[in-house]
């Protein structure tokens, strides 16, 4: 990484927790302490998120009222934003969260639900229709997880080998056009079906909310964790969920620099 890049970011850091810029937005890339609260939480036992510093939320159409800026004076340093699911569905929200984001200095990065009853490289092509390559927006992401609602594809559940081969398309698709090679968010239940232990390479966001990622997901390395679904931040409606990176502010700052779409 750039030094000079590296020391601005870090500069920027410090003026921020002097607490200078009023309503000003904060700098991308300036890590703001979590000011938040949880309403159902869990006491992890050894890794507990509170002990990083760079924490993050994601959101959907469930959060229907979010004063990004206010957001990000609490600590919502990134966003992953729903954007789309299977090959023609835009969640109704992804607009105006990722304008609210990005206006309110908070590193946005989008992300996509994957079906199973459509192939991979129709989906990729709907992501990049709808997902705008912006200067400075986090990888995308592919969200895999079973999906028990979909009156259509809720009983395709394909073997582990279909699976992997599936999202290697789609990533290969999407990090052709941003750049950047996707992360990949999963739960415990997903990730051990499909054996993606052995899927090496790629970076992950790991959802587990009722144990540490060390516990449900042994032996796996992460970039980021999800680890509650109750969060709650002055300037968001409602609960959120609430997600940690992995690193300290410096590596933060690295990551930022090295992963941005450019």
């Amino acid at each position: 990484m750039n030094m000079r890049a590296t020391l601005s970011i870090l500069l920027l850091s410090l003026l921020t927790a002097c607490g200078g810029g009023g309503d000003q937005a904060i700098p991308v890339g300036a890590p703001v302490a979590p000011n938040f609260s949880d309403a159902d939480p869990v006491d992890f036992k050894g890794q507990r998120p509170s002990r990083l510093p760079v924490h993050g939320i994601d959101a959907a159409r469930f959060q229907k009222s979010i004063n990004w800026s206010q957001a990000r004076r609490n600590g919502v340093n990134f966003a992953f934003l729903k954007a789309t699911e299977g090959g023609d569905l835009l969640d109704p929200a992804f607009k105006s969260h990722w304008r609210g984001a990005g206006r309110a200095g908070v590193a946005r990065g989008a992300y996509h639900f994957y079906y199973f009853c459509t192939t991979p490289e129709v989906q990729a092509r709907w992501f990049i229709r709808n997902v705008p390559k912006t200067k400075g927006m986090l990888p995308p992401v592919l969200d895999m997880e079973w999906n028990p609602f979909s009156p259509t594809c809720a009983h395709r559940r394909p073997d582990a080998k279909v699976v992997q081969d599936e999202m290697r398309r789609w990533i290969r698709i999407v990090e052709a056009h941003y750049g950047q090679r996707p992360i990949i968010y999963t739960t415990p239940r997903f990730y051990k079906e499909n054996k993606l232990s052995g899927f090496k390479g790629y970076e992950y966001w790991l959802r587990t909310t009722a144990k540490t990622p060390r516990e449900a997901f042994p032996r796996q390395s992460w970039r980021f964790w999800q680890y509650s679904a109750t969060g709650l931040i002055d300037g968001i409606a409602g609960e959120v969920d609430l997600n940690a990176f992995s690193g300290s502010r410096s590596e933060w700052a690295a990551w930022l620099a090295a992963r941005q779409v450019r």
